[in-house]
């Protein structure tokens, strides 16, 4: 039998008050549930391990020891800074490539190289005069700025103050224990190991520059 038309109204009314009140139910049961912020650990692509912030060690554990460049064997810190004729705080400590726990001397795997014979300032360009082969001198307030790749001395900028060029040899860049990356400004010779820059007058005895933060930057300067 065919149903009213107030029958029907009273049906689609009905209906209509269910689905409203599912909704209104589905979001009680999901209030307070925010979404994660971040994707879960297992998302993340593995564990991150920061080089420029050394581990907190215990006096008992070992760790890969090196002398001369050479590894010899696990050792605690303070066995490995006697094997080495050092104290402890001349030791850098922190992580490989292998992701082990290593302790050795500063710049023990990267002595310092021979200082350039002249430190040139930037070559003129075309159209500004002078002679286009010949170096001119550094001018205004800063210094010329050079890296070391490894064989030869490269120039950054020929006028760059000193905080100007540790920026720009190295901003994020970190190494790791015993390794070291060499730069000059003007006749002071620059070193990035870890945790810091140093600088040197004369090559050999280096002292802090400035400290590097687990971010491989250098908020001093």
């Amino acid at each position: 039998m065919a149903l009213s038309k107030d029958n029907r109204t009273v049906l689609i009314v009905g209906a209509g008050l269910a689905v409203v009140g599912a909704v209104a139910a589905a979001l009680v049961f999901s209030g307070g549930k925010d979404a994660p912020s971040e994707p879960p650990p297992a998302s993340m692509g593995g564990l991150t391990i920061d080089v420029a912030e050394a581990p907190t060690l215990e006096p008992t554990r070992e760790l890969r020891c090196f002398v001369d460049g050479q590894f010899v064997g696990l050792a605690t810190l303070a066995d490995c800074a006697r094997k080495n004729g050092v104290a402890t705080s001349a030791l850098d400590v922190g992580l490989d490539s292998t992701g082990s726990l290593v302790a050795a001397p500063t710049a023990s795997f990267a002595p310092p190289p021979e200082v350039p014979a002249v430190t040139l300032a930037e070559t003129p360009s075309a159209g500004q005069g002078g002679d286009a082969g010949a170096a001119r001198p550094a001018t205004g307030s800063g210094t010329a700025c050079l890296r070391h790749t490894g064989s030869e001395w490269r120039q950054v900028s020929g006028d760059m103050s000193l905080a100007a060029c540790v920026q720009a040899l190295y901003s994020g860049t970190c190494v790791r224990p015993g390794e070291a990356n060499y730069g000059r400004w003007g006749d002071t010779t620059l070193r990035l190991v870890p945790r810091r820059v140093e600088q040197s007058t004369d090559n050999n005895r280096f002292r802090t520059l400035a400290q590097q933060d687990r971010n491989c930057q250098f908020p001093e300067l």
